[in-house]
């Protein structure tokens, strides 16, 4: 029991060190000998824990897929009947949090269709792709009743994910040391005000309206 114990402990530690060292150095960039000594065991041992350097990085990034599922299963309540003012503020938030607080997981996806290209796209169909679709058919709900503007709902999901996903570091390169939101939660609500405002609908010209324009056009 005790070496059972002991065995988790130090698996735990060489993905703690794994995470560190993959996520700001690579894959290629980081050896099995770096990972080793952060995590204060042997090469031999961490080869005992996983046969080849490639299993380690799958691992690490598995041990932080956890948070995507939990996203997932918090927006699966979302329903045609939840109003755009209701839902996107909590997918807003839970961006805003994976951006916050999981950076590790972003840059080790980033790593993983950088240099581990196939493999990276199958693990993002079985990890990542369900949170998407989800985003997305609540989206297409709402265009099709009519809740907000008549876009693509996957180029919206797409937008909308990119630009909160990637707003600390887009923030750090256009406001330097002074972000416009140091703070999470300002964060999601800026963003919630600004999808509300661009996916609003449109109420249509009055027919009075676009005659006096063109007939201003034509004059």
């Amino acid at each position: 029991m005790a070496s059972t114990s002991t065995n988790l402990e130090r698996t735990d530690k060489i993905v703690l060190a794994a995470t560190q060292l993959f996520s700001r150095q690579g894959y290629n960039g980081t050896s099995t000998r770096e990972i080793a000594r952060l995590a204060d065991v042997s090469e031999n041992t961490l080869f005992r824990h996983f046969e080849r350097k490639e299993d380690l990085f799958w691992a690490t990034l598995r041990s932080h897929s956890s948070w995507l599922a939990f996203c997932s299963q918090s927006l699966e309540s979302i329903t045609a009947f939840d109003a755009p003012e209701v839902a996107l503020p909590k997918i807003l938030e839970l961006l805003t949090d994976t951006a916050n607080f999981r950076p590790e997981l972003l840059r080790l996806i980033a790593v993983a269709y950088l240099e581990l290209q196939w493999k990276a796209e199958a693990f993002c169909q079985e990890q990542l792709s369900p949170l998407c679709v989800t985003i997305r058919k609540y989206l297409a709900m709402c265009v099709k009743a009519g809740k907000v503007r008549d876009f693509e709902p996957t180029m919206i999901t797409a937008a909308l994910m990119t630009m909160v996903l990637l707003q600390p570091g887009l923030s750090r390169l256009i406001d330097g040391e002074n972000p416009t939101y140091s703070d999470g939660r300002d964060a999601a609500r800026a963003y919630t005000k600004f999808w509300l405002e661009v996916l609003a609908p449109r109420l249509a010209p009055h027919p009075r309206l676009v005659a006096r324009t063109v007939g201003s056009a034509a004059g």
